[in-house]
């Protein structure tokens, strides 16, 4: 039996909440002045698979793509995309 995971974020994004989440305007801006975007690799695809067939409900957005095409390119490194997704997950979950 597999042990529940209990994380203090909520199910949901906090959809009512009126402020810009910054780190996502950044990640974004970052992406915009690198000329980065997002393109699917077969190893993505393969994970997608992994990661449906495991019974997991995980779909990245715009801004966790677009830091991980960031990273791929060499422009920021593991630790800053770290930070920079923390900052984004904090923003949309408070």
């Amino acid at each position: 039996m597999v042990p529940k995971i209990h994380s203090k974020l909520p199910l949901q994004p906090a959809e009512s909440k009126a402020v810009q989440n910054t780190a996502a305007i950044a990640i974004r801006a970052l992406a915009e002045r690198h000329h980065v975007r997002y393109r699917q690799t077969a190893l993505d695809v393969f994970g997608s698979h992994v990661t449906r067939l495991s019974g997991d409900d995980v779909t990245l957005d715009e801004p966790a793509l677009l830091l991980l095409a960031l990273r791929r390119a060499g422009h920021i490194s593991s630790e800053e995309a770290a930070r920079l997704h923390g900052d984004y997950l904090r923003a949309k979950y408070e």
